[in-house]
């Protein structure tokens, strides 16, 4: 049987309909020996198999048309017990009007007696099929708990119908190897009540509750995940070695239900989620609706969110621009799918060529450009400076330089805090690309009064390359986890919030500000990796190991958002400041950054390049890395560009 069973093998409707008219032949058989007394002899003489016969032939009629025989009986539910008194009712009331109009008239029989008999009938046979019923999906999750083998032992956070709908899916899987032993909540109007015969329990007892029933797991529904009450409970978790998992919310089961394989870890990026950002949608609508609007590095990880983001916007045209063609034709399926009433182009190009990002521009003028494309990995920076100046500095200047000359209303840079007091080859090249999009503000040569912005933000939760995918890689592969140093800190913000604010800071610039966005408090990557160990179910130094590796080169301890003298100005959003920056005159940046571009295409050795972007970045002091004799050498006295204030 339990064979049978595990192969998801089900009973042939014709069996469930045969035992139901067993029960309903035995039910009123016993209802009328009751009634009778037990009289045999009278019984048998009387018109005992006419009547038996004729309630039976009604009663599968209705429950055949009613279809209670076509249920799962394994998965029974309250719906299902009141079709079958339904029927049952039904099934009385019709054989009361045939006997009334037919039975007592013609046999002369005893009215009051079949009522009685239909009395005791429709009580008993109502009870015995749902009985039936019953026993079949008790025995069911009886046999299917004793065929999985060990179960790991679960909570179910919340205790609304989501939380009992999780709990059903969890108890009629076949391959479900979870134990639901109750629910935890903290809403004190049902705290140490039941529900679906599980009992309540306050969330403050988890530690208790992990002591007595042994606790594995809590499974949260994948909803409001902010709250600040759900995450101290999951905090409360990691602490007691209890493993989160979630669920998405009921609206995206596949076919309304719960699927198993929907059951996912916490993610890193829920625990660190902050509260939703509000953002002002009418501005940003005004900036975007009806507009042709650029993304460059369309299908990056900040680039792919932007357009995503801004077709919420219902622009005229969205031109997605990256030079990675299987990423960008994937980006192209979804954006099609999830937005087929907005004009998308796919336009495969490098920033870098002049000669292509002309053909992009007077092919489609865009009023709006979101340029998000540049080389972000610092240690692969550090070895190639040739690279990252071609694409963050270059590429930066062309796109700016056609915005202009195509008569661009707005330029939004996407940039980075390592451009802070940088330490690194990366980092440097994002500064001398702020610097040149500030330059222009004012300029002689921006003569189409393109309005430049600049937004600057830490680490995104989850993008390419970033640290919490490789500690996911390396915890799946058993470990160790490397971090470089135990000291070391970042600022993390989700993709979607960072977006959000790129567009709210786009609507607020009158040009040349350097946005900076509200990151939180820095994180402790340990701190980071010793989560997600054990938001894995493991315990860190026991089933995964943390291993130091070293500071790579150019990389810092800690992040900065500010320069050294910047300070900030508030806007009406509190998580979006304005830093007030030094700012350069256009002619002496562009001629800085022309002699730097020129060492590049010459393709002079590193440390001149490197040696002229010090010169343009004075605050630029290498860390860790081959190019700290450059900074032996100099004395900084103050910086090399004439700053206007």
């Amino acid at each position: 049987m339990r064979k049978y069973l595990l192969f998801d093998k089900v009973v042939p409707r014709w069996m469930i309909m045969v035992l139901d008219v067993l029960i309903i032949t035995w039910s009123f058989s016993t209802s009328y020996f009751i009634v009778n007394r037990f009289e045999f002899f009278n019984i048998l003489r009387g018109f005992f198999f006419i009547y038996t016969g004729l309630y039976v032939a009604i009663a599968a009629l209705v429950m055949f048309a009613m279809r209670i025989h076509s249920g799962l009986i394994r998965y029974s539910n309250t719906r299902d017990m009141l079709r079958i008194f339904g029927a049952a009712f039904i099934s009385t009331f019709v054989y009361a009007v045939v006997a009334y109009l037919w039975i007592v008239p013609i046999l002369k029989t005893d009215a009051f007696m079949l009522n009685l008999v239909l009395l005791v009938n429709f009580s008993v046979s109502s009870a015995l099929l749902i009985l039936l019923r019953a026993a079949a999906k008790s025995t069911y999750h009886y046999i299917i708990n004793y065929s999985v083998g060990q179960k790991s032992t679960v909570l179910i956070y919340g205790s609304d119908d989501n939380a009992i709908l999780v709990k059903q899916a969890l108890e009629n899987s076949i391959k479900s190897n979870f134990s639901v032993i109750g629910f935890v909540d903290n809403n004190s109007n049902k705290i140490n009540k039941e529900i679906s015969g599980l009992m309540i329990h306050n969330i403050n007892k988890l530690s208790l509750l992990q002591k007595k029933h042994k606790v594995e797991k809590l499974i949260v529904v994948n909803d409001h995940l902010d709250k600040i009450e759900k995450k101290m409970a999951l905090e409360e978790c990691l602490a007691l070695g209890i493993q989160v998992l979630t669920v998405p919310p009921s609206d995206q089961w596949i076919y309304g239900k719960l699927n198993l394989s929907q059951i996912k870890d916490l993610k890193i990026e829920d625990l660190l989620q902050r509260k939703p950002i509000k953002i002002d949608s009418t501005s940003i609508s005004k900036d975007i609706y009806g507009k042709r609007v650029l993304i460059t590095g369309a299908a990056g990880s900040i680039g792919s969110e932007i357009v995503k983001q801004v077709l919420r916007y219902n622009p005229a045209l969205v031109i997605l621009c990256d030079q990675a063609e299987s990423p960008l034709h994937e980006m192209q399926l979804e954006v099609e799918e999830e937005f087929p009433d907005i004009a998308i182009k796919i336009f495969i190009g490098d920033v870098r060529s002049h000669r292509r990002m002309y053909r992009l521009f007077s092919n489609f003028y865009p009023e709006v450009v979101y340029h998000a494309a540049a080389y972000k990995h610092v240690p692969m920076m550090e070895e190639n400076p040739s690279v990252a100046i071609r694409t963050n500095v270059l590429g930066t200047k062309h796109i700016a330089d056609l915005s202009m000359e195509f008569g661009t209303k707005k330029f939004v840079m996407v940039s980075t805090d390592k451009a802070v007091n940088p330490s690194n080859i990366m980092g440097a090249s994002k500064r001398i690309a702020e610097i040149y999009i500030q330059s222009l503000k004012n300029s002689d040569v921006n003569t189409s009064g393109t309005c430049f912005i600049t937004t600057r933000f830490g680490n995104v939760l989850g993008s390419n390359g970033s640290v919490i995918p490789r500690f996911q890689a390396q915890i799946q592969k058993g470990g160790p986890i490397t971090v470089t140093h135990p000291e070391i800190t970042r600022y993390f913000m989700t993709i979607p919030e960072a977006v959000q604010l790129v567009l709210e800071a786009g609507t607020m610039g009158i040009g040349g500000e350097i946005f900076t966005f509200d990151m939180g408090e820095p994180v402790k990557i340990t701190d980071l990796a010793t989560k997600m160990i054990k938001l894995a179910g493991l315990q860190p130094d026991k089933d995964i190991k943390i291993i130091y590796t070293g500071l790579r080169p150019g990389e810092k301890l800690y992040e900065e958002l500010l320069n050294l003298g910047e300070h900030t100005l508030p806007t009406h959003n509190e998580k979006i400041n304005i830093s007030k920056v030094i700012t350069y005159p256009y002619q002496e940046v562009a001629n800085k950054i022309d002699e730097l571009l020129a060492l590049n295409q010459a393709d002079d050795s590193d440390i001149a390049i490197v040696n002229k972007m010090k010169e343009i970045v004075p605050e630029f002091i290498s860390k860790n890395s081959t190019f700290e004799i450059l900074d032996k050498k100099k004395t900084v006295k103050g910086p090399t560009l004439a700053p206007s204030l």
